[in-house]
């Protein structure tokens, strides 16, 4: 029985026990740095499996680096697990999670007979939009040493390279003062109204924004009662670009618009977060060809898609790992048009029979990549030299 052959068999044996583990992650959402059960749960199958398991590395409560083999080729894959606000898992970390752990196990089996070290990179807080675990832990060391980094993200359909773009997250707090509404507002700064001229003038200014940038955000904070001045009001919102110099040449000119609420009010403006974004993806296209191949070979297809590829367009910060080492991010797809990404439909069909195969047929297409790196002279050597 051959590498890839072997792998396969082991992700079989291995089927209810990883799609358990994505419903159960599935059914107990937790967001970004309060993963606590659900990397609990990862590190310690991942131990009794004979992986050498590492929690809570680079003071991240919920990060964990789990090992295995000792080849001096070193292989990354990354597992995500924290979901979104009120939705749940609605991009669908579980089956991430769980495909991360099916690779592992079918690569560890094979690994020190390829020359091979393998390592599941457990990364809390990919939603968090702004100083993701990703870029912490890449800041902290946590991917030094490795020649290469993979994971799968479910879609609505198979992409080999998505488009991954930059992306700030930053939140902006106004204070006024409090007065009461009718008997004496002249006596209110109204922080509320601070919010209200900047989604304006932001509104104005996306006519002058290029077509690969995006703006947008929520109102965290409005007021507390129709009949007080509202005194402090608060807002999320998230600048993108195609690359960080194109988000950064977009972000000054939205932080004016928030500017101008508090000049136009007499508001004070305090703006929190943003200093650490989301980068592009740079795609390594060999190893992506390796992934599309043997995604290929298990029965799936990449349908053309035309200028939506182009339009779609998401943020991760893989993005980040990307611009340090060798990466890939495809997207195995899960059948669930309408619903995308984001959607609470899009929730119910990642523990969908679908989502399911997704998290077999993504283990399995990992592993095989990993054997194919390993295997590949010119690959392998490319990787190595980088050390």
């Amino acid at each position: 029985m051959d590498a890839k052959e072997g792998a396969r068999e082991l992700i079989r044996g291995e089927r209810d026990s990883l799609i358990e583990l994505s419903h159960r992650i599935h059914g107990n959402p937790e967001l970004g740095y309060e993963e606590t059960k659900c990397s609990g749960w990862l590190a310690e199958l991942l131990s009794d499996k004979g992986f050498a398991v590492e929690t809570g590395v680079c003071d991240l409560p919920t990060a964990f680096i789990a090992r295995a083999g000792s080849g001096p080729l070193h292989l990354g894959i990354c597992a995500e697990y924290d979901a979104l606000p009120v939705i749940g898992h609605a991009c669908g970390h579980n089956i991430i999670a769980a495909a991360a752990i099916g690779a592992a196990l079918a690569a560890a089996k094979v690994a020190d007979d390829l020359g091979l070290t393998v390592s599941v990179v457990g990364t809390p807080a990919e939603e968090v939009g702004d100083a993701g675990g990703k870029i912490v832990m890449l800041e902290r060391g946590a991917f030094d040493g490795l020649h290469a980094a993979m994971m799968v993200h479910p879609a609505p359909f198979d992409i080999v390279m998505p488009r991954i773009i930059a992306a700030s997250m930053f939140e902006v707090n106004y204070t006024g003062k409090e007065a009461h509404a009718a008997a004496f507002p002249e006596l209110g700064i109204n922080a509320a109204d601070a919010l209200t001229i900047a989604q304006t003038s932001i509104g104005l200014l996306r006519q002058h924004i290029l077509p690969t940038q995006r703006v947008h955000g929520i109102i965290t904070k409005g007021g507390d009662a129709p009949n007080v001045i509202p005194s402090y009001t608060s807002a999320k919102y998230i600048v993108r670009g195609q690359s960080l110099q194109e988000m950064e040449e977009l972000r000054p000119k939205v932080l004016r618009c928030f500017e101008a609420g508090a000049l136009a009010t007499g508001s004070t403006m305090e703006v929190v977060g943003g200093t650490k974004p989301y980068a592009e993806m740079h795609h390594d296209e060999v190893i992506a060809d390796m992934y599309r191949r043997n995604s290929e070979a298990l029965g799936r297809s990449f349908p053309d898609l035309g200028p939506m590829l182009e339009r779609a367009a998401a943020s991760t910060d893989m993005g980040n790992v990307s611009l340090a080492l060798p990466s890939i991010h495809p997207m195995i797809g899960i059948d669930s048009l309408p619903a995308v990404n984001h959607q609470p439909e899009f929730t119910a069909h990642c523990v969908s029979p679908a989502g399911d195969e997704a998290v077999i047929d993504g283990a399995t297409a990992m592993a095989w990549t990993a054997i194919d790196v390993a295997t590949d002279t010119g690959v392998r050597e490319r990787l190595l030299a980088r050390a």
